[in-house]
């Protein structure tokens, strides 16, 4: 019989050797987990930087609670009365439970956590601080903070219905859990008003922060917004400490660079993205790198047709000229002709306080508007938004004199 070209060499399966099985190395994700169930059972003070909250909020929650948290910010100070928040990386239930008294009744919190030691602490509490301060709004979930799709606990209850125990039990858990990420969510799509998180991002794998960052769009409502306190490094991270289990499970090795931290949120569609606080000293100093706790505040709600309305909006200053997420740069007290999208968006923060908003004196209705450009930048004369014919002459309806009387 004719030999097989590539196979005249081959062994027999019944002559092969198994190979020996190397020691797998741990993943970012199992160290990180077993250093924070650690950090679940016991106060582990090296996970933390110091943070200042406000007291009165921390009178309602349990010692140990307290005494379990883990953090380097507090974007619970940047929430509002009546929000839906979801924390991500939620640990023992600290920034939740905070969060639950400032958003009040109206609002809901949800916290997601990978750690089953961490969530046992955080639900084992909720009755109480719910007791405490008169109202239940939080729940917890155990999930990735990169896949807020799939809901953990439902995943387990899947298999242990159909356990793995062959590669076709693995393809089919495979599938079940995508058909769970489809048809129940664990945060569904445009339901969240703020997202926060403290101290955690950095502990996800370097090859999973675009899609980390990509969830956090997903689940924010038009309109939502990102605040995310985290660890910064002001040099990128040599691949010597990247590598370094116990440096990722302390909020080391896994730390975006500041520049690098702003421009994920603008990667994954934000806008709008500022700087809310910046630790003046280094939190820790690795080889020369210092590493320091940055919150951050990044607006969803870009997208969308641009429809020309004949309005402008004028810059006001402090500085000469900006430029703008859309890369039209505007100098101060000059006339911009914008969409309605541009229009409505700098209206609102965090930039309402930076420009003056001109309405067209006779209004285009939506329905009406024509396409606009807003591949250029360009000014806007006066008479697009008054109308070309505008000719009215009178005197100022009101005084515009100074309190020490008209010069």
């Amino acid at each position: 019989m004719a030999s097989v070209p590539g196979l005249e060499n081959r062994v027999p399966d019944s002559e092969r050797s198994i190979p020996a099985v190397e020691t797998a190395v741990p993943s970012v994700e199992t160290v990180v987990r077993e250093r924070y169930r650690e950090g679940a059972e016991r106060a582990v003070p090296e996970l933390c930087c110091p943070v200042q909250y406000d007291p009165k909020y921390l009178k309602a929650i349990p010692a140990e609670v307290l005494e379990r948290d883990y953090g380097c910010g507090d974007p619970s100070a940047h929430l509002r009365e009546g929000e839906v928040v979801l924390d991500l990386g939620s640990g023992t239930g600290k920034i939740c439970f905070i969060a639950a008294q400032v958003v009040g009744p109206r609002g809901r919190v949800l916290g997601v956590d990978m750690t089953p030691e961490m969530l046992a602490v955080a639900r084992d509490n909720a009755p109480r601080v719910a007791e405490t301060i008169g109202f239940a709004n939080v729940e917890f979930r155990r999930g990735r903070i990169q896949d807020l799709a799939l809901d953990l606990d439902r995943f387990d209850a899947a298999l242990a219905a159909d356990p793995v125990t062959d590669s076709e039990g693995y393809l089919r858990a495979e599938e079940r859990a995508e058909a769970l990420r489809r048809e129940s969510p664990m945060i569904a799509d445009d339901c969240i008003d703020v997202v926060v998180s403290n101290c955690v991002l950095n502990l996800v794998d370097s090859s999973l922060k675009p899609q980390l960052f990509r969830e956090i769009y997903r689940v924010l409502r038009r309109g939502g917004r990102a605040v995310i306190s985290d660890i910064v490094s002001d040099e990128p991270i040599p691949e010597a400490l990247q590598n370094d289990p116990e440096l990722w499970s302390g909020c080391i090795s896994g730390a975006l660079t500041e520049e690098g931290f702003l421009t994920a949120f603008e990667d994954a569609g934000f806008y709008g993205v500022r700087v809310l606080e910046r630790q003046a000293k280094p939190w820790q100093t690795v080889d020369g790198l210092e590493f320091r706790s940055l919150t951050v505040e990044a607006f969803k709600g870009k997208e969308g047709a641009c429809w020309e309305r004949n309005q402008a909006v004028i810059y006001r200053g402090p500085f000469k000229s900006v430029l703008d997420d859309d890369g039209h740069q505007m100098e101060r007290g000059r006339r911009y002709a914008v969409c309605d999208k541009t229009f409505q968006i700098y209206g609102r923060e965090p930039y309402r306080e930076h420009f003056d908003l001109v309405e067209p004196r006779v209004e285009i209705p939506l329905a009406e508007a024509e396409t606009f450009d807003c591949s250029r930048t360009a000014e806007r004369h006066p008479r697009e938004s008054k109308g070309q014919d505008y000719e009215l002459t009178r005197a100022g309806d009101e005084a515009c004199c100074g309190p020490e009387g008209c010069c």
